[in-house]
């Protein structure tokens, strides 16, 4: 029943096209209780191979092992340009998380259309998290399991901390939106211009939380 249950709990992580819970694979293999063993299990045995089983947030799913990207050719690109506004507010909200729109603005040090926050929530990488407890009840905003399993993080924690962002250089220059740019492959999922570029003496601290 073991080799069972650990054949039909790889075939199900095969079979889906999205990362796959814990949850959800309790409900289809009678072992439940061993499902964090079976997982383990099945990690370590494809570690050294083509594929990976990788846990991103709750969620666990099969890619491709990293050392083998860059060698296959057979895949579909899909670009997706942010501006600017829209990389700067992502980058506050990854690090600020819960945050508002009024906070988001009051970091940026500008006003903000429904755009950027539009376009993000199109792409799956940000959502409605609740309300602040203050007059209006302004909309609470979080990044979403799509976009930790995007930039590859296994979850918020991976976000490169201040002291992590000191060493590497950038804390003096737009650490967090460089940082989140980097992860995303600007060339690909960026548009920005000149006109978009903000004031380096911009206090970054303001708005990078230490995840330690």
């Amino acid at each position: 029943m073991v080799e069972k249950d650990i054949k039909l709990l790889e075939a199900i992580l095969f079979a889906s096209g999205e990362p796959v819970s814990e949850t959800d694979l309790k409900e289809k293999i009678k072992s439940k209780e061993k499902i964090k063993q079976y997982l383990i299990e099945v990690k370590e045995f494809y570690e050294k191979r083509g594929i990976n089983l990788i846990k991103t947030g709750n969620k666990w799913s099969f890619r491709t092992s990293e050392d083998l990207i860059d060698d296959l050719t057979i895949f579909k690109t899909q670009k997706r340009k942010l501006s600017r506004a829209a990389l700067e507010t992502l980058s506050i909200i990854a690090y600020q998380q819960p945050i508002t729109r009024s906070e988001i603005e009051n970091i940026r040090g500008v006003q903000m259309g429904r755009g950027s926050i539009d376009h993000l929530m199109e792409i799956g990488w940000i959502k409605p998290s609740g309300r602040r407890n203050i007059p209006g009840k302004p909309t609470l905003w979080s990044t979403t399991e799509l976009f930790i399993e995007h930039f590859g993080l296994n979850d918020l924690l991976d976000l490169p901390n201040k002291d992590e962002l000191k060493a590497s250089g950038f804390l003096d220059k737009r650490a967090a939106i460089a940082t989140i740019s980097d992860l995303a492959q600007t060339d690909d999922l960026t548009d920005i211009s000149k006109d978009d570029e903000i004031n380096e003496d911009e206090n970054l601290d303001d708005f990078i939380q230490n995840a330690n």
